[in-house]
Formats: structure tokens, sequence, C-alpha cells
């Protein structure tokens, strides 16, 4: 994100304790420190620091010494995936030190370098809008995406790929939905994969994967990496299949027990998921041996 903020001609300070990358931007113009008190000494009143690190532990600690050390009238900004409900805690902190606090969901991975990132902000209006050129900076911009027919006079900043979704925690919120969202459809594709590979037809999945990509209902970015896995690995031999998740998914599925919202698809993804980081579980050993009690069905060998 330091290389965009260059690009669109924004003052960058980056500050990271692994020191490979931050000599890495220094030499394409950012200006480098080695500490957080060098950081905020570096920075012109009134600041504005984004903390882009793990959610939970690094970024709680990240946030209590820039609170500790920041002045009032500067802007805290979390761009990585906190818990909406931390967001609020921590800008009611920051608000009793005269300090903004922004909560920033940031979507785009590690092609947002290029592409620009999608980003839904939480927090005061006033923040927000002081900060507006560097969201916009940031974001992807209009592109070749056209307005959705209808929108006129709407919210114009969604056309450039960001918005102020809320007040604290509302940007977060918003992220964490869209992950759950996310796991839901990757694992509609991967399902669907699943049943092509296991069919009796002899079908190429990647190009049933590049045929969808032209035209078809179900096209997405998502396709596309799906498409472009399958060209260069058509077995996904390098992968385990083990899959990991972030905390969105179950933040969100957590949210929806709390608003008593039926979320049957996002649930079940995350828990596919878990069940994937496991070979044979308990509960499944349980299964054949009942399938063997009452059947005799016996368990498949090894393929």
């Amino acid at each position: 994100m330091a290389r965009r903020l260059m690009k669109g001609g924004h003052d960058c300070v980056v500050h990271d304790r692994a020191p490979g990358p931050i000599a890495a931007l220094a030499s394409e113009g950012a200006v480098a420190a080695a500490t957080i008190d060098e950081l905020i000494a570096k920075l012109a009143p009134p600041r504005a620091v984004w903390m882009m690190v793990p959610a939970g532990g690094p970024t709680e600690e990240s946030f209590a010494l820039l609170v500790e050390k920041l002045s009032p009238g500067d802007v805290i900004v979390d761009g990585g995936n906190s818990f909406f409900k931390d967001d609020v805690r921590r800008a009611a902190v920051a608000s009793s030190k005269g300090i903004a606090y922004l909560d920033a969901g940031t979507s785009g991975g590690i092609w947002g370098l290029e592409r620009g990132y999608c980003l839904m902000v939480g927090g005061t209006a006033d923040a927000f809008a002081r900060l507006e050129p560097v969201f916009k900076t940031l974001a992807p911009g209009r592109g070749d995406v056209a307005p959705s027919p209808g929108r006129e006079g709407a919210t114009k900043s969604v056309d450039e790929g960001y918005l102020h979704c809320g007040p604290s925690g509302a940007g977060h919120f918003a992220k964490m939905i869209h992950n759950g969202i996310e796991y839901g459809l990757m694992q509609a594709y991967a399902e669907g994969f699943e049943i092509l590979k296991s069919s009796s037809y002899d079908m190429n999945v990647a190009d049933i994967a590049e045929v969808w990509r032209r035209g078809s209902v179900v096209t997405s970015w998502l396709l596309d990496l799906t498409a472009s896995a399958l060209a260069a690995d058509p077995k996904l031999s390098a992968y385990t299949g083990s899959v990991q998740d972030s905390g969105e998914g179950r933040w969100t599925v957590q949210a929806a027990v709390e608003q008593a919202v039926p979320a049957h698809v996002l649930t079940a993804a995350l828990f596919t998921r878990f069940r994937s980081r496991q070979a044979n579980t308990f509960a499944e050993k349980i299964l054949s041996a009942m399938r063997a009690g009452f059947g005799g069905h016996q368990e498949a060998k090894p393929s």
C-alpha cells in the first residue's frame, strides 16, 4: 500500500519490525523509520498513522503504543481485519485522548498493489473526510466498471472503490460480512468442480472453468483465479487442501447467531474449512463403526 501512496503523491513513512521490506520501499522513495518513536517524529502534525498488522495481539500492541505517543488531532487507521467490536472499544479510548480512529476494511489481496484496494471505512465523518484523498489513492478508481443502473445521485465514492460505511466498527463489519460471503462463494465453486471431476464424464475441468469465464452467470474474479490454477496444474498437486480461516468467517457466523439470521451456506463453508485440516476425525470413525455394525459396510481402501 505504501507504493500506491507514493504514486499518488502523498507523504509516506513506513515502519516494520522486518527491515528487508522497509529497505526495499525506502529505495523506491518512501521515508523509512526503525521504531514507532521515529515514525511519529518523521510525520508532521496532525499525523495519520495506518496500522496494517494481524488482528488480535499485534493490533492491540500497536494501538496501545500509538495512542500513548500520538497527540490530540492525530488519526489512527486500522487497515487489518480486526473484529468490529474491538474497533468500537479502541475508538472510545482514542477519542478520550483527542485522537481519531478509523477502521478500514481492505479487500484486494496481493493484486491490490497494482489494481488498487476496495476500502470499507468506519469512524467519524470528519476523520474520513480528512483522509479521503488517501483512500481515493489506494482505491482502484472507476476503471471500466460502469455504475449500476438507477444509481444517479448516489454516493460517488463507491464508483471509485471506497466508502464511508458509518461510525466506528462499520468498516470492519462490512469487510467481515464480505469475507463470510467469500467463504460461501469459494465453497460453491469447490464443490461444483469436485462433482465435475468425480463424474462418469471424462471432462477437462480446466476447460470448463475457462468456458464459464466467457458469458456465464457464474463469472467472477474467484473463477478467474480458479481457471488460472487449473491451467497451471490440472491436478492441483501443489496443494494439500488444508484451508485456513483468518477469523472473519467465524465472526460472520457469530453475528448471524446474535442477530438470529439464518446463514446456512456461510456456516457450512466455515465448518468445511475446519474439516479440511483433519485427516480422519474421530466422528468419521464413529460413522464408519456404525455402518459396519448395522450393515456390514467395509471401509473403502485408499486408492
